[in-house]
């Protein structure tokens, strides 16, 4: 009985090592899926972008859009784009946003870290400019819950002495 309780306790610990050195390994680098795409995923505020990139001629869609008619504001339009005025290759990618959620501020910022992600992961000499310019730094500002006893998250009803 001991035997074999010490067998088994020596293969345990066999599989336990093995399983420590498999998990010990780099994990695999991220590189194009099946259709050539590099992947990015960017969140803010209540929204969510899925940003795919492939080296292209610059066609930049957002929701089956472009970029100028689903964002018409310029400062939306400038923040989508900054990542790729940064690394200097405002040409060069196809880019293809998927956004839900919040508003439209909220969409371009998510947009934007998408973007910078998915440029992170193709080159990553690009990371540099990037992290340079906070385009991979997510914006972690939520809106604040309203308190009980409340108007809002912070204001309150109006206080009478008398």
């Amino acid at each position: 009985m001991a035997k074999a309780e010490t067998d088994k306790a020596e293969q345990g610990l066999e599989i336990a090592v093995a399983q420590t050195e498999t998990q010990t390994q780099a994990p695999k680098k991220k590189g194009p899926d099946k259709g050539g795409f590099f992947w990015g995923m960017g969140r803010r505020k209540s929204s969510v972008a899925r940003v795919r990139i492939k080296p292209g001629e610059g066609k930049l869609i957002v929701n089956k859009k472009e970029l100028d008619d689903y964002f018409p504001r310029i400062q939306d339009q400038k923040m989508i784009v900054s990542p790729l005025k940064a690394v200097e290759s405002e040409k060069g990618f196809d880019i293809f946003i998927n956004v839900r959620g919040g508003g439209q501020t909220g969409q371009a910022g998510a947009s934007m870290l998408g973007i910078a992600r998915a440029l992170k992961i193709f080159n990553e000499d690009f990371l540099p400019p990037l992290r340079d310019g906070g385009y991979l730094t997510r914006d972690s500002r939520m809106v604040e819950r309203k308190k009980p006893g409340r108007k809002k998250a912070r204001k309150s009803f109006q206080f009478s002495k008398r």
